[in-house]
Formats: C-alpha cells, sequence, structure tokens
C-alpha cells in the first residue's frame, strides 16, 4: 500500500500527544543505546502517515536541540526491499549536522546501538528542486555533484518484537528516521554527465576482506529515479529538496554489521574510495 492510499488522519490512539511521546521514546532511545519497543507493536495498524508525523516530532524534537537539517535520503529503492516491508515506493528521512562524516574519518562506534553499513551514491544538488512533476533528467540537470558515499544505518527500535518475534514493519523503519545513522562522502565527486551512473560499480571491503558488490542501476533502474520521487513527495508536504544538501539515492549493496574496531572501505574505481574507521 502506498502513502497516497493510507489516511492522513491520526487513529484516536495517535493523538498529537502520543507522537511527541514516541518521537521523544526514539530519541531516548537514541542517547541511551536502549532500543525501544517497535511502533507497529506499541499501536497496531499504525499508518505510513503516522509514521512519518513520529519522524517529523522527532526532526523538531532535534531541531529544539539545536542539530540542523543537512542532507536526506531515499530507503527502499529495490523490489526485493518493497516486498520484504509490503510496500510499492521507498521511504524518505533525514539527516542532521552531526551524522555527517568524510572518507578518512574516525567514528565513534559507541554512537550507535548496532550499525551497518550500505554503498550510495550521493546527489549534490547546483539549484533546488520543487515538484511536482520533476523527472529523471530535471534531476540530472539540477546535479552539480555525484559523490561515493557510504551510509550507516541503525535501529533506535528492537529489531526483533521480544513478545512476538516478529521483525519491524514499513512503519517502524520510517518512524525511525528510516533507519539513519550516519552519511560518510568522499572518493572522487564527479557531474553526472561524466559516467553512465546506472553502471557505478563498487566493491565494499570490511578489514581488506570484500563482504559485497553491486552497481548502482539497482536503485530503481536508475539512481536518479529515487532524487526524482523524494522532489514529488516532499511537494505533497510543502517541501522541497534544497541545493547543496547530499542526498543518498539508495543502496545497492546489502547492509552489512560492523563492528568496534573495523576499517571498512568502498572502491568505487575509476571514482575513488571511501573510508572509516569505527573506534
Amino acid at each position: 500500500m502506498t502513502s497516497s492510499e493510507q489516511t492522513p488522519d491520526l487513529a484516536p490512539d495517535l493523538t498529537p500527544g502520543r507522537i511527541a511521546e514516541l518521537a521523544a521514546g526514539l530519541d531516548e532511545a537514541a542517547r541511551t543505546k536502549d532500543p525501544m519497543r517497535q511502533l507497529s507493536r506499541q499501536h497496531e495498524g499504525m499508518t505510513i502517515a503516522q509514521a512519518y508525523a513520529v519522524q517529523l516530532a522527532w526532526r523538531d524534537l532535534k531541531l529544539a536541540q539545536g542539530r540542523r537539517v543537512t542532507a536526506r535520503k531515499i530507503g527502499l529503492t529495490s523490489v526485493t526491499m518493497q516486498r520484504a516491508q509490503e510496500v510499492d515506493e521507498p521511504d524518505r528521512g533525514i539527516y542532521f549536522d552531526d551524522m555527517m562524516f568524510a572518507s578518512g574519518d574516525t567514528i565513534a562506534f559507541d554512537r550507535f546501538i548496532k550499525p551497518r553499513v550500505e554503498v550510495e551514491l550521493a546527489f549534490e544538488l547546483a539549484r533546488p528542486l520543487r515538484g511536482p512533476g520533476v523527472t529523471l533528467t530535471d534531476v540530472l540537470d539540477a546535479t552539480a555533484w555525484i559523490i561515493p558515499a557510504v551510509e550507516i544505518v541503525d535501529s533506535r527500535l528492537q529489531m526483533k518484537d521480544p513478545e512476538t518475534g516478529g521483525s519491524r514493519r514499513i512503519a517502524d523503519a520510517i518512524g525511525d528516521n528510516a533507519a539513519n545513522a550516519g552519511m560518510i562522502l568522499g572518493g572522487t565527486p564527479v557531474r553526472p554527465d561524466a559516467v553512465d551512473l546506472r553502471w557505478v560499480g563498487a566493491l565494499l571491503y570490511i578489514n581488506g576482506v570484500i563482504i559485497d558488490s553491486g552497481v548502482s542501476a539497482a536503485v530503481m533502474n536508475h539512481p536518479a529515479a529515487g532524487i526524482a520521487w523524494l522532489a514529488n513527495a516532499l511537494a505533497a508536504h510543502g517541501e522541497h529538496l534544497e541545493a547543496g544538501q547530499p542526498i543518498l539515492a539508495g543502496a545497492f549493496t546489502r547492509s552489512n554489521y560492523v563492528e568496534r574496531g573495523d576499517t571498512i572501505t568502498a572502491d568505487y574505481g575509476r571514482l575513488g574510495v571511501v573510508t572509516a574507521y569505527f573506534a
């Protein structure tokens, strides 16, 4: 079921006050590293619209704490992941200034609960993109740079519900800010017309051992398609994509767990490498 088919009205047990409580619980879980119970188990039948309301309430809480929105992401861009979550469109999330890293950084492992890494491309726009009606070619025309990236994902919610044994649902992923935890940018940024973006590939190493690989066509057949989807999805809420803010277009490897002491390297070939050490 797509977000357009969900009711935008909050259910009786999900008042604005309760939405704020759930957002505060996620913020506390991130601080204490003690995951809270899945949102969808606390509120059976939570809709996608309600889950986004939780995400936005958490965003407002972070802004009140002095954080700044500095980037965005698109998730669930592969058909396989969408089928697993029983949806037929991607999801979206927000990045804050304290979640941004550069290739070569040492990253404190204790920032996270159980981090994973994924290989992605980031788009940096030269000018804003406002939907509706944004197309793939509009995205390419507005893009200044394509930047090799690694996303760090984490969950502030329990991966398995202790009572039912159930896995997280789409409402949990969305409410948890699409599992955003960190964005590592590096490599050799290129103009969007410098390479065939469908055939950008990468090898993912952990401690010098290759554990995954992929090509960017796995992202909706073209990574720019996800950026177009995001611009159009945000238009329904009066928002747009801003120039200069990196946007992760979607993973083209699996989520791979990392441990303290690991060095990760994403080798993009002619587009260079992205690396980081988890201390």
